[in-house]
């Protein structure tokens, strides 16, 4: 059996040592070198001919996505995957973008650890488990497959009041405010605020807003999502 030949790069001695013996445990995985950044990739990477990189997203004094972003113009046939314990969305949208092929939360379970190591050497593209099926997954699926995926976001249906509503909250206005501007009781943006956390599959008001920054304008937004026309009484 042709072994996955595995690259390790982790500060962290103990972790790094962990991640080996647990890979090196299995039949079909093979770690071929596991280093820090002390280390050249240049001369590591010719030698030990990995077929996986793990590496860890918060390197000491090393940006990681350069390093990524290196390594697959270097070689461009070797897959990536960025080690972290919660990645932000930004985060995960920049080391796609750089090249990373998957993700791996630093405290999941052995075996979902493995299967993402082997998912991705198959060709799968794996993001943390709590961005799977967001928003924000069909955002880093476009950055993946590029321009041919068409309808980007189409899946998420947001009404025109909560585009607004999503505007406002990126403002920093309160929901007393919001409802002031729209018209609306303050239970009612709060209704409004819930659904769009929901769809959004995030968890706070900041959030909404970082989502909402992270667009060069809240209209390149709103084209880019699909809208249900809303019949709606003032409140």
């Amino acid at each position: 059996m042709k072994k996955i030949r595995i690259l390790v790069i982790e500060d962290n001695r103990l972790l790094r040592d962990g991640i080996t013996a647990m890979i090196d445990a299995q039949a079909d995985l093979k770690v071929v070198a596991s280093i820090d950044t002390k280390e050249k990739l240049e001369s590591i990477i010719p030698e030990k001919k990995p077929d996986i990189i793990l590496v860890d997203l918060g390197l000491q004094g090393k940006n990681s996505i350069e390093l990524v972003k290196s390594t697959k113009f270097n070689f461009p046939k070797i897959k990536i995957i960025v080690m972290d314990l919660m990645p932000l969305q930004e985060d995960v949208f920049d080391f796609v973008k750089a090249g990373a092929s998957g993700f791996i939360l630093k405290d999941a379970g052995v075996s979902d650890f493995l299967k993402t190591i082997r998912s991705v050497h198959q060709g799968q593209k794996i993001l943390p488990p709590n961005m799977t099926g967001s928003l924000f997954s069909q955002i880093v699926e476009e950055a993946l497959n590029g321009p041919k995926q068409k309808g980007l976001m189409r899946a998420v249906r947001m009404t025109k009041r909560e585009r607004q509503v999503i505007e406002l909250v990126s403002e920093g206005l309160t929901n007393k405010e919001i409802g002031y501007q729209l018209h609306l009781s303050p239970y009612t943006v709060k209704s409004h605020v819930h659904n769009i956390l929901e769809k959004l599959a995030i968890h706070n008001r900041i959030e909404i807003a970082s989502y909402a920054h992270s667009y060069k304008n809240i209209s390149e937004m709103g084209a880019g999502i699909s809208l249900m026309e809303e019949d709606e009484n003032p409140i």
